[in-house]
């Protein structure tokens, strides 16, 4: 591992997804502003607009959208190369 390269102020950070209202804790670089209190403690706060709570690949809401037939002409479009 090369030596110098990787930050030395890890701290525990608050990330909250706006969302959902759901607050995780996790040692972090990223510089914050605001600040939270969860469990007493207070934490550099981390705004997130989508986490693993609410990304629908996660929460299994996942829907798989053909919209205006791309997969169709995809395959049309390289059918003549088809062996």
């Amino acid at each position: 591992m090369k030596q110098g390269i990787h930050p030395e102020n890890y701290r525990l950070v608050a990330f909250k997804d706006m969302s959902n209202d759901e607050v995780f804790i996790t040692k972090s670089t990223a510089n914050t502003k605001e600040t939270i209190e969860v469990d007493g403690e207070e934490y550099p706060l981390v705004k997130l607009e989508i986490s693993r709570t609410s990304h629908p690949f996660y929460t299994g809401k996942a829907k798989l959208l053909d919209t205006a037939g791309r997969i169709d002409k995809f395959k049309n479009k390289y059918a003549k190369f088809k062996k």
